[in-house]
């Protein structure tokens, strides 16, 4: 009979441990990749990893001897941040413990000494375009990315026009009002022009301090690429073109783009850092006895099951609230309560917050009250297509209440209108979650509402408007402009 050997079971030990922290990121990871909720495409940067990672070993046996990999400590640096998110429950802090993992591989195949190598850091960097990173971006930097896009808009479009007045996020051209919403914000560009130069550092291994320079130069060149385009959207506006209709919209966004990336496409050609060459064979450090690496492997073991058991106490639970009072009745139509499910229920008696749906007649009312509005608020179209609807957004009105408009088309071809706001506690409205989550980073850190109303497509204009108006009314909720920050 043969035994398994320390060596063996040290690496199996390490196997299962890594396996054991990654399994839970993994799956929320996948997940958010099939959830329409998320809308991300994290999957394709994935493919480029494994398509890298394949070229690589195809190119040949390693031809420099290079250090082995840290797998000890680089274990302890995922376990670490997977005890992070475990701990503050916050799933995409622990899925930043794959990147850790993706650089553990390239060491491991020793991808980064072959005639072919990609560089370890920068393949676990373009890993992190997999995680739903434009849904973070946007909640999180989409206001002041609204208000850089603006303010550049003016400039570009100032000289152009003889009636350009620009205020906030928003933009009158010709006496034609252009607002700067999320959507306009260009996250979703930022992060394309980010992975375009983290790919091509993965390739090119410049040094570190060229490798940075270069992502605050296309950080420079995303933010002007996007104001151009905001900029032809107005014109195309100006002039009577439907150019927020595609195929339109969507050619002026890639026309863009890719003269963002363009410069760096043709022109950026670092040296490498670290080129690959034979190395000669160095003197061997004496081994660590096995019965030392046996047993900080099986330590790793051990701690990983403890980590995954560890239980949650996130920082952003909500404090008590005074949520807003809802009316008994809106143009003659009786309040009638709608039950959060069992999952809403649990969320947030987890969370903190407060949330209550009220029906009137043809008009639905949530409300979700907050002190922790990186936990609780999110955009609408998130709720909507995980419920399964096909979401259009229709734009953003200021006149009177600010609101963002949606078109949810449900799986059987229901249609309905979703206005949304978001109300501080100071009176301060906004459309704009992103405008919201900003303000209370900065100091607004009352409670948070979004109010949410929902009305049949087909419902008459003038009932639609005026059950709106006599809800907002009855919430005592009015147009107060914050201070721009």
């Amino acid at each position: 009979m043969r035994y398994l050997s320390v060596d063996t079971l040290a690496w199996s030990a390490l196997a299962a441990a890594s396996l054991i922290l990654a399994a839970q990121p993994l799956q929320w990871l996948f997940q958010s990749w099939v959830s329409p909720a998320y809308g991300s495409y994290g999957y394709v940067y994935v493919v480029l990893i494994l398509g890298l990672g394949v070229a690589s070993l195809l190119s040949g046996k390693p031809v420099a001897a290079g250090a082995k990999a840290p797998v000890l400590l680089l274990l302890f640096l995922a376990a670490l941040v997977r005890l992070l998110g475990q701990v503050l429950a916050i799933n995409i802090l622990s899925a930043l413990a794959l990147a850790v993992d993706v650089f553990a591989l390239v060491g491991l195949l020793r991808l980064n000494h072959r005639p072919f190598a990609p560089s370890p850091f920068w393949m676990a960097a373009l890993f992190l375009f997999s995680l739903p990173t434009e849904m973070v971006l946007q909640r999180t930097m989409g206001f002041p990315l609204q208000m850089v896009s603006a303010d550049l808009s003016c400039k570009i479009l100032k000289p152009l026009f003889s009636e350009v007045i620009c205020d906030g996020v928003r933009i009158t051209l010709e006496q034609r009002d252009i607002l700067v919403d999320l959507p306009c914000s260009g996250a979703s560009g930022l992060l394309l022009s980010l992975a375009f130069v983290v790919a091509q550092n993965a390739v090119m291994r410049p040094c570190w301090h060229v490798g940075i320079l270069s992502l605050f130069a296309v950080l420079v060149s995303a933010t002007i690429g996007n104001s151009l385009r905001i900029s032809l959207l107005a014109v195309g506006l100006a002039h009577d073109l439907d150019v927020m209709s595609e195929p339109m919209h969507s050619a002026i966004g890639l026309l863009t783009l890719g003269l963002t990336v363009l410069p760096f496409a043709l022109f950026y050609r670092p040296y490498s850092s670290n080129p690959v060459r034979p190395q000669p064979q160095r003197p061997k450090t004496p081994a660590v006895p096995k019965w030392i690496r046996a047993s900080a492997c099986l330590a790793c073991l051990a701690g990983s099951l403890g980590i995954i058991s560890t239980k949650a106490d996130p920082v952003d639970v909500s404090a008590s609230v005074t949520p807003p009072i809802l009316p008994s009745q809106v143009q003659g139509f009786v309040a009638d309560d709608v039950p959060l499910t069992s999952i809403e229920t649990s969320y947030f008696q987890t969370y903190g917050g407060q949330a209550r749906k009220v029906q009137f007649g043809p008009l639905g009312l949530n409300v979700v009250s907050t002190r922790a509005p990186l936990r609780h608020l999110h955009a609408p179209e998130i709720c909507l297509r995980g419920l399964g609807y096909a979401v259009r957004f229709l734009g953003t009105r200021y006149e009177g209440v600010p609101s963002a408009y949606y078109q949810a088309t449900g799986p059987e071809g229901d249609q309905w209108l979703v206005a949304f706001s978001y109300v501080a506690q100071s009176g301060q409205v906004t459309p704009s979650v992103g405008e919201a989550i900003w303000r209370w980073m900065n100091g607004s850190n009352g409670t948070w509402s979004s109010i949410q109303r929902i009305t049949p497509w087909a419902l008459d204009a003038k009932l639609r408007r005026d059950l709106d108006a006599a809800a907002l009314a009855a919430l005592d909720i009015q147009n107060i402009k914050g201070t721009d920050l």
